[in-house]
């Protein structure tokens, strides 16, 4: 953690590591509608579809599942005065937000909002160069 503390910005530091929350709205990737897939900002394990993403309007990257059912974790949160489901990211157990069941009703129903300082979006056409091309099917 030290030398993560050393590599990441504050900000980016305080989310992953620390279970922070980014300012609604600061994100450039709430709204990025470019196909692509979003991964985990330190460890680039695939995390969310471009295809799954809608406007929350709540000033958070939102999604309606993770790419694959295996991509994240859920851990009950009683940080706050109600009870949330944390998402981690699966392998490098790093916060990325947490899901919520006021997703569009037409989907899964969840809102998975996350902070876009945790993800990093790979656009469709860097995807096989960036070693993610097996990843192409879910855009």
């Amino acid at each position: 953690e030290d030398s993560l503390e050393n590599q990441l910005d504050e900000l980016t530091f305080k989310v992953t590591q620390n279970e922070g929350t980014e300012k609604a709205g600061s994100s450039p990737l709430d709204k990025n509608y470019e196909p692509g897939i979003y991964v985990d900002v330190l460890s680039g394990e695939p995390l969310y579809s471009s295809k799954d993403k809608f406007d929350s309007g709540t000033g958070w990257p939102s999604f309606v599942r993770p790419i694959t059912p295996t991509a994240v974790t859920e851990h009950v949160d009683k940080k706050l005065f109600s009870t949330r489901t944390e998402i981690r990211s699966a392998i490098a157990d790093n916060h990325l937000g947490h899901v919520f069941n006021d997703g569009p009703k037409d989907s899964t129903g969840l809102r998975y909002c996350m902070n876009g300082v945790a993800l990093r979006f790979v656009p469709k056409d860097q995807m096989e160069a960036e070693g993610y091309e097996d990843f192409l099917p879910y855009i």
